[in-house]
């Protein structure tokens, strides 16, 4: 573990390294305060663990005394290993090697955090290894065949059966959709996974009225098939929460602050 200090909006951070399952490091920021909690926060699709909203909601959670942890899927940011689309069981993956981090230093996750892609994540990982109490999912897709088209093309599939793989430029980088990484996301299957989901396990799901990336109507399927959940319409917010940041903030930190409080 690599626990080199830095300094970043004024607070002390440690920066550590987490090997996952395929021992590729995953590399995050600990915002310390000396709790035995730490809530575990996961960035989206093509972001990383110092996007926004990541950063905001750390320093938000530090200020109440628990510490967070915000850290990059491996294959992005600093953390090493390919950048593949879809993988999302692979991030669901990754986020148990760092809750067994943290349980292996005597240390408790009572909340995970996503955003967009990351909503998705925390949520597959409730479904699949039931170790989690409370999982707050801001802006996930409720339909993963949806989206693909907008992002690739609507003739995505021809060209993969075509040559199994294409390249797609975004912005100043090119990434690689495998035909096997296209398969996986259209194979992710929420209902299914939601329905998994423990009964006692406490999910708030937070979403834009304004969300020009995944429409507001995902959150409120998500609402019809988690047993335990608390819906948030942000009105006029966007995908980014981009004038909406400290709404959004106080609504994480008031969920946040009720279970840790319970769990105490």
């Amino acid at each position: 573990m690599d626990s080199s200090q830095g300094t970043s909006a004024g607070a002390e951070q440690q920066r550590i390294e987490i090997p996952n399952s395929r021992n590729e490091k995953l590399v995050g920021l600990l915002h310390e305060t000396g709790s035995t909690e730490v809530v575990v926060l996961c960035h989206g699709f093509r972001s990383n663990k110092n996007d926004t909203i990541m950063t905001s909601v750390a320093a938000a959670i530090e200020k109440k005394g628990i510490t967070a942890f915000r850290f990059d899927f491996s294959g992005n940011g600093e953390s090493e290993g390919s950048f593949y689309y879809g993988n999302y069981n692979h991030e669901a993956d990754d986020l148990r090697s760092v809750i067994q981090h943290f349980s292996d230093m005597n240390r408790v996750v009572p909340v995970i955090l996503g955003h967009s892609k990351g909503g998705d994540v925390v949520l597959l990982y409730a479904s699949k290894y039931h170790n989690i109490s409370n999982v707050i999912n801001l802006s996930g897709r409720y339909d993963l065949k949806k989206g693909i088209g907008e992002r690739l093309g609507e003739d995505f599939l021809e060209r993969i059966n075509q040559q199994g793989f294409f390249d797609v430029n975004v912005g100043r980088s090119v990434y690689r959709f495998t035909e096997e990484s296209i398969m996986e996301r259209l194979n992710t299957d929420m209902h299914e996974a939601c329905l998994k989901i423990d009964k006692d396990c406490r999910v708030l799901t937070v979403h834009g009225s304004e969300d020009e990336i995944i429409p507001v109507e995902d959150a409120r399927e998500f609402a019809k098939i988690i047993a335990n959940h608390k819906l948030e319409i942000m009105e006029g917010a966007d995908h980014w929460y981009t004038k909406h940041q400290s709404q959004l903030v106080s609504t994480v930190i008031e969920f946040i602050k009720s279970v840790t409080v319970k769990n105490n």
